[in-house]
């Protein structure tokens, strides 16, 4: 009987054991399918989606080529050579996977798409726009990631039409950043612009500002406004208006606040004094609006431009606003223009400087500029030298829509650099010195024209 019930209870604890096992096999499995479905589901819930229209670049773009960025995708995909590049900035590094969303309106394309030099291929069908997985890429560091596309073939008349570049994974875990809000997309592909704000040694009147700029080599890109003598009505630097065409230029905004130069009223208008020679004279709109003068002159990156800008109130409640330009060449000033700016009496005020591109389809490229020997005079005359400033930023980069944007301070000079999709970052706001000037820019006033 003993040995009966030892046997009964043996049993008993044996089956209760591989019950218990079932149990907790059939929980693990439940468990897994679980984890992997909620996996499944934060890897969809972290899927980032970039706007083309903000944030891609045809990089490559054979002559003759068709292909466009317009405001909603990538259109006219026709050419097997060009290449259209996407950035956006990820938070972490780690794996990355990358997809499109994407249509082809006939047949089918197979496309190239390459992240950090490893390149997958992809195939892409139907006319409606869905989602496709390209495959996993290494992110090695955070910073700006670039998706480039390339057309392999296609059976169609076009390889695809492209609105997003989508991301997800471990380095999309943490901020990322790029261009998601329409009405910052043409601001976006023109990439932030940067400033640096002078800090005035002096509480008296100003009456000159005078600063030296240097574009080192190579940063002189098409579309660049390397703008040295900021002021509170308007602004005078220095452009790369085309492959074959620079610029001088300089100013003024109206009092009267309108992006339309025809609406300004006559007793607002600003009025031309006189001009130099060779100078074109105009209204300017679509960013506030005023008096514009150029003058077209080839400067060289690598070479040292000297800019004076003087600013004093007429007696009549006007102000004088008045530019001169001195290449490395030259032994004498060159007349920009002088605008007699109503309903306006001040001397100069906020003295600044800034780099910014006017050219959304060269937004990808880097541009940087030196700021050195800023002097200004008082209206009792004297010179006073400039060492500080401050860094500040457009409401591009402000809005987290783009943040290539960086000012320092590279020996006795101040610089300023954007685009280019760089990841050193300096906060919006931080001061920087340089050891100040000791001598004074040697100018005759009387001989200026």
């Amino acid at each position: 009987m003993k040995i009966k019930l030892l046997t009964d209870t043996f049993l008993g604890i044996a089956a209760l054991l591989i019950f218990q096992s079932c149990v907790e096999n059939t929980m693990a499995a439940e468990d897994s399918i679980a984890l992997q479905k909620n996996t499944a589901a934060l890897r969809e819930a972290s899927t980032f989606s970039v706007p083309v229209a903000g944030n891609s670049f045809l990089t490559v773009k054979p002559s003759g080529a068709n292909e466009v960025i317009t405001s909603t995708h990538l259109g006219n995909w026709t050419n097997s050579n060009t290449v259209v590049s996407t950035y956006f900035r990820v938070g972490n590094s780690g794996s990355l996977s990358i997809g499109l969303k994407a249509s082809v309106p006939s047949g089918t394309s197979v496309v190239k798409v390459t992240v950090n030099g490893t390149s997958k291929n992809i195939t892409l069908t139907g006319s409606g726009y869905k989602d496709y997985t390209v495959g996993d890429f290494t992110i090695s560091s955070p910073g700006y990631v670039k998706v480039d596309l390339q057309g392999v073939s296609k059976t169609g008349g076009y390889f695809a039409d492209v609105t997003d570049v989508t991301f997800s994974g471990a380095a999309a875990t943490g901020t990322n950043v790029f261009s998601n809000d329409p009405s910052y997309y043409y601001w976006a592909r023109r990439g932030p612009s940067c400033h640096l704000n002078y800090v005035l040694p002096t509480t008296s009147n100003v009456s000159y500002y005078y600063n030296e700029v240097t574009v080192p080599v190579g940063e002189d890109k098409i579309g660049s406004y390397f703008m040295a003598n900021g002021f509170s009505a308007g602004y005078f630097g220095m452009q790369v208006n085309s492959a074959t065409e620079r610029r001088i230029l300089f100013s003024v905004w109206s009092p009267f606040e309108t992006d339309d130069p025809n609406n300004i009223p006559p007793d607002h208008k600003i009025v031309l004094n006189r001009a130099g020679t060779g100078v074109t004279i105009g209204e300017f709109g679509n960013e506030g609006s005023g008096g514009q003068s150029y003058y077209k002159y080839n400067w060289s990156a690598g070479q040292t431009y000297k800019f004076l800008l003087k600013g004093e109130p007429d007696g009549t409640g006007k102000t004088d606003f008045t530019a001169w330009f001195l290449s490395p060449d030259a032994t004498t000033w060159k007349l920009i223009a002088s605008w007699k700016r109503p309903q306006t009496s001040t001397y100069l005020k906020s003295f600044y400087s800034f780099v910014e591109n006017f050219n959304p389809e060269n937004g990808y490229q880097g541009r940087k500029a030196e700021f050195k020997n800023q002097w200004i005079k008082t209206s009792d005359g004297s010179w006073l030298p400039v060492s500080g400033a401050k860094f500040s930023v457009d409401n591009t980069y402000n809005a987290k829509q783009r943040i290539d944007a960086m000012g320092g301070t590279s020996g006795s000079a101040f610089f300023l650099q954007n685009g280019g999709f760089f990841n050193t970052t300096v906060a919006p706001g931080s001061p920087f010195s340089v050891t100040a000037p000791t001598q004074a820019p040697d100018i005759n006033f009387s001989t200026l024209p």
